[in-house]
């Protein structure tokens, strides 16, 4: 395989593929980037998850007549959630950063 095929097909010429998670470079980003992006995941997961367990908790009351306190969706569900998905994304992303700036690349 020739220089002009490796770059073209988006190879680096030691043979590995560039770090892209659609379309952004993760072991290119900056520290401010990294960080924003982590925080923008963990809001992310907590609002995905505070909607399906309020819906769930709309179908459950609603079909048991139950009165549990939407309250909890937030409390129980969401809220350790986006945290466990923000340290998640802070060490991967964080980490990505680190081991850019030590090549130093």
């Amino acid at each position: 395989m020739s220089v002009r095929e490796m770059s073209s097909s988006g190879r680096l010429p030691g043979g590995r593929p560039p770090g892209r998670v659609f379309g952004i470079p993760l072991g290119e980003l900056g520290l401010f980037s990294s960080l924003l992006m982590a925080f923008a995941f963990g809001f992310l997961v907590f609002f995905a998850t505070c909607f399906v367990a309020i819906l769930s908790l709309l179908f459950y009351n609603s079909a048991g007549h139950h009165a549990v306190d939407m309250a909890d969706s937030y409390r129980y569900v969401a809220f350790p959630a986006g945290l466990v998905a923000l340290g998640f994304a802070l060490v991967v992303l964080l980490g990505l950063w680190l081991r850019h700036k030590i090549a130093g690349r």
